[in-house]
């Protein structure tokens, strides 16, 4: 099987050096899994015309900060990526999704992470992923309209560039991946999934500082234990997330016809 590529394009690739090499799903990304991905990162700095490697300068009609230059983040994508790649130079836009994080996209939650991954995590989906790391106060507008095919923001917050944003989507997105989790029903049982938050958890010792784990856990009676996680998943979601339980709600009203 072909292994599906994730090119990574940043001024600090060091960043992701734990991300790739460590738990679940730089276990995943790192090859030690069959599950066909390489990750390849591409340091935009190798790519700047100076000597000085500068990819970056002051934005046109005044402003604070500096702005990524557009001609450095075309060679970063061609030099780097489609050269290297071996992508066809005419075709690699059919070839390569990419990808910046930023404000304008569709702000990132659940249903985002189960859609990218069936969109264009599944090993045999057709295109590989090139994700832009932004920094400082952004990127040129002219590379943004020419290149970029998606943008997805992580919330409605600044960082201080796209490395984090980026780690976070490849983590909350490939944990839909068939393989990449130890149990296939833990995606299933976690907090958003079925629009509610996760239940409590509770493993030994059984009494702590004089705090006792329930005793329908105890009980091995396994539709009276599901029937309390659910019971609990809708209080806990009530109480902590009450936007999360009125679109649950609402979800609920709908499967059952009511308007």
């Amino acid at each position: 099987m072909n292994k599906k590529r994730i090119w990574i394009l940043t001024l600090f690739p060091e960043m992701f050096e734990g991300f790739l090499n460590k738990g679940l799903i730089g276990t995943a990304l790192s090859g030690h899994k069959s599950l066909g991905y390489h990750v390849h990162l591409v340091q935009i700095r190798n790519h700047a015309p100076n000597d000085y490697k500068g990819v970056d300068d002051s934005p046109f009609g005044g402003g604070p900060g500096m702005v990524m230059r557009a001609d450095v983040l075309k060679n970063a994508l061609i030099d780097g990526v489609v050269v290297a790649g071996g992508y066809g130079r005419d075709n690699f836009r059919e070839q390569l999704k990419v990808i910046l994080a930023g404000p304008r996209g569709r702000v990132w939650n659940s249903d985002s992470a189960k859609q990218f991954s069936l969109q264009y995590l599944m090993p045999e989906t057709l295109c590989d992923i090139v994700f832009i790391c932004g920094r400082y106060e952004g990127i040129d507008e002219r590379f943004v309209q020419t290149y970029v095919d998606l943008e997805l923001s992580l919330g409605d917050f600044i960082l201080s560039g796209g490395e984090l944003a980026v780690m976070a989507f490849l983590d909350s997105s490939l944990r839909y991946i068939p393989g990449v989790l130890g149990n296939a029903e833990s995606a299933v049982a976690e907090s958003f999934e079925c629009g509610l938050l996760e239940q409590p958890q509770y493993t030994r010792p059984r009494e702590f500082e004089g705090n006792m784990v329930p005793e329908i856990l105890l009980s091995g009676h396994h539709e009276k234990v599901a029937k309390w996680q659910r019971e609990q998943r809708i209080q806990l979601t009530q109480k902590h997330r009450p936007d999360l339980f009125q679109k649950y709600i609402r979800s609920q009203n709908v499967k059952g016809g009511k308007k």
